[in-house]
């Protein structure tokens, strides 16, 4: 629904009215048993205090390399002092402090020249003739000119556009999307909504070809999709014009002698005739041939290779001057008896300069310290949340092309406020507890787990003597008493505790027992400690902008964190540490992420503080095809099968050309040692 913007404030402002108002009586409805109604109001009324300030607006969704997060770190940092918790772990303050990539601006000098037979040249400009792509390398390139079709290689549907291809030192043209696109039994089907099979995304062509050996990348559209787009941009015209005709017949039939309607009436009809012209005035004859532009593609895991985007113009003049065909010609040709056309263009190449320059954003995770006393004082209890989020949107959004606040009040301020109560609470007892107590607000979870991986890689508190890590990660969102903890097979004490601890609070408990899972627990479960994450349940505003805290259930959070910080005493006061298990299995919450299982099981786990060519591995998964062929925590993948591995991105893309039941030949470096294995993939896994 689309409102004038004042509108929209003043619907919004009556619909938090009424969400809080709503909040109010639930809770009023619930009170845990066991606590006075002074006392829940106290709690609620600070949880709803904190969720408030951390899901709205002016900490822009919280995403990294935007001062949102730094203010909400800010506020963690100011409430755990509040409390009285310690603010010096970290080098005499409060802040693990490290860097993360943010993104890519456009360098100075980005050029391509197309060179012909018989010295013709075409001297392209940017932005006109061809773009730039920020999920390629910098630097100069050369090299002939190959068609390779999509780009695509798919030995499960028998179609390769590398196949009797040599494609090293040499400069590839690929088309977008996938072969058969309209057609009723296309091997590469188009979703519903648009999206593409993982064959035709950008980075899957990109990552094959800088496999194959290629210099440089040269992207173009594909004919079908400007037959689609110019289709859609005629019908869009037609219904333009029809509103005039609506409009104009308004008009004409307005009362006359009514002149408030009369001249709203016209103002209708002069709205629509304008509209009409602007569109009108947009179409175009000729399919549209967008150029992508600088930053169209996640920046995330940067592959060394240049990549371009060049006009349909561009590339027909040098396919008809190579094979006296046009582009369209060849998406035919490909399309009716699905069979790659690629081809050396004898005679041409290209030669180009890239230059990005990477952007780096200080990031943060905050700690405080609640020390124990007594002979087991010097071990520790982590207990933590996530406080970042995906800012306006961007690759992390469910919504394309979203420029929105996404403030993320259940993923996850829901858990560090909570984190944050959890704190006061056992800050406020009167005697120490056995053992100490670390509370951690992690940042870049979003963006793989980066702030828990750092802190178990730089541990403020040896991990050897952390006995238990208990996590909160979207538990703003209780409903029907229904609260999930994984985790629960780390340790033979935690089922007995949960199930004693929790029988009065009147949860319909789902206890799951695996320590992987995607978030912040997982890196601690990696380091053999015990782990308990709690976990409300995957919803429709999962990673939109709708995630807004009046639809926190601010009285069921607040039960949840009764649960925990029982739970945390419990672990606190044990005589002895639990005992760590290494359970098998990956948490399946594939609905929270929107991970799809289009590849085979390999069980691994990345670290991402590396910083040489390959694929470092932070864990294995137990009992998982990794942990079976003998890799282990510190390897770094650099082949699989035959694609070499520079990063996560490669070791994605080789994954998914291999199915269930095969073995694979992988190739690590293991210190200074060159090992190779082989691995027998399994099943794909959810989560």
């Amino acid at each position: 629904m689309f409102l004038h913007p004042e509108i929209h404030t003043m619907y919004m402002k009556l619909r938090l009215t009424i969400g809080l108002f709503s909040g109010v009586l639930l809770a009023l409805s619930i009170l845990a048993p066991g606590y006075s109604a002074d006392a829940v109001s106290e709690s609620q009324s600070r949880l709803l205090t904190d969720i408030k300030y951390l899901a709205s607006d002016d900490l822009e969704g919280r995403g990294v390399g935007l001062k949102g997060l730094d203010s909400a770190a800010d506020y963690i940092r100011d409430e755990f002092g509040k409390c009285g918790l310690k603010l010096d772990a970290v080098q005499g303050g409060p802040f693990q402090n490290f860097t993360m990539n943010t993104g890519s601006v456009l360098g100075p000098v980005n050029t391509l020249v197309i060179n012909g037979p018989v010295g013709k040249t075409l001297a392209l400009t940017l932005n006109t003739d061809f773009t730039t792509q920020s999920f390629g390398g910098a630097g100069a390139f050369t090299g002939d000119l190959v068609f390779c079709g999509y780009g695509i290689e798919a030995a499960d549907k028998n179609y390769d556009d590398f196949a009797g291809i040599d494609l090293k030192g040499k400069v590839a043209i690929i088309m977008r999307r996938v072969p058969q696109q309209g057609l009723p039994n296309a091997v590469f089907p188009i979703s519903g909504r648009g999206n593409v099979p993982s064959h035709g995304e950008l980075r899957s062509k990109l990552d094959r070809a800088f496999a194959k050996g290629a210099s440089g990348v040269l992207f173009v559209n594909d004919p079908y999709s400007g037959r689609q787009d110019l289709e859609k941009a005629r019908k869009a015209v037609a219904e333009l014009a029809e509103k005039v005709a609506v409009a104009a017949v308004e008009f004409e039939a307005a009362d006359p002698t009514n002149a408030e309607k009369l001249a709203a009436a016209r103002k209708k009809l002069t709205e629509e005739v304008a509209n009409y012209k602007a569109g009108k005035g947009h179409l175009s004859d000729t399919e549209p041939d967008n150029l992508m532009k600088f930053g169209y593609f996640s920046d995330e895991m940067v592959r060394n290779i240049p990549a371009m985007h060049i006009t349909r113009a561009v590339c027909d003049q040098i396919l008809k001057g190579a094979l006296n065909k046009t582009l369209a010609d060849l998406e035919a040709e490909i399309d009716k008896e699905f069979k790659p056309q690629s081809v050396v263009l004898a005679g041409w190449n290209a030669q180009g300069t890239v230059s990005i320059e990477r952007k780096v954003a200080p990031v943060k995770n905050v700690i405080a310290v609640l020390e124990g006393a007594g002979p087991h004082a010097d071990e520790t209890v982590v207990i933590g949340a996530h406080y970042d989020h995906v800012g306006r949107g961007g690759k992390g959004s469910f919504v394309p092309n979203s420029n929105e606040v996404h403030n993320g009040a259940d993923d996850n301020a829901s858990g560090a406020v909570s984190l944050l109560e959890v704190a006061r609470r056992l800050s406020a007892r009167k005697e120490k507890l056995p053992r100490r107590i670390v509370f951690i607000a992690f940042t870049g979870e979003e963006m793989g787990l980066i702030g828990s991986a750092r802190y178990t890689q730089e541990p403020v508190f040896p991990l050897e003597k952390t006995i238990a890590m208990l996590n909160m990660d979207m538990v703003g969102r209780l409903r029907d008493d229904k609260l999930t903890i994984f985790g629960v097979g780390t340790s033979p004490v935690w089922e007995g505790m949960i199930n004693r601890l929790a029988k009065d609070d009147h949860f319909e408990l789902s206890l799951k027992p695996e320590g992987m899972g995607p978030s912040d627990h997982q890196s601690f479960f990696m380091k053999q400690v015990p782990v308990l994450h709690f976990f409300t349940g995957t919803h429709g505003d999962y990673h939109r902008p709708s995630d807004d805290w009046d639809k926190i259930n601010i009285p069921g959070a607040e039960r949840i964190v009764n649960l925990v910080e029982k739970i945390a005493v419990d672990v606190a006061t044990l005589p002895e540490r639990p005992e760590y298990i290494a359970v098998k299995g990956t948490a399946q919450i594939e609905e929270r992420r929107g991970e799809g299982s289009s590849r085979p099981y390999f069980g691994s786990v990345p670290d991402f503080g590396g910083n040489k060519p390959g694929y470092l591995l932070g864990g294995v998964a137990p009992g998982g095809p990794a942990e079976k062929a003998g890799l282990k925590a510190g390897d770094r993948i650099i082949q699989l099968g035959k694609s070499q591995v520079e990063n996560l991105a490669d070791f994605d893309t080789a994954l998914r050309a291999f199915s269930a039941g095969q073995t694979v030949e992988v190739v690590v470096m293991r210190g200074d040692e060159r090992v190779t294995v082989k691995v027998l993939l399994e099943k794909p896994r959810g989560g």
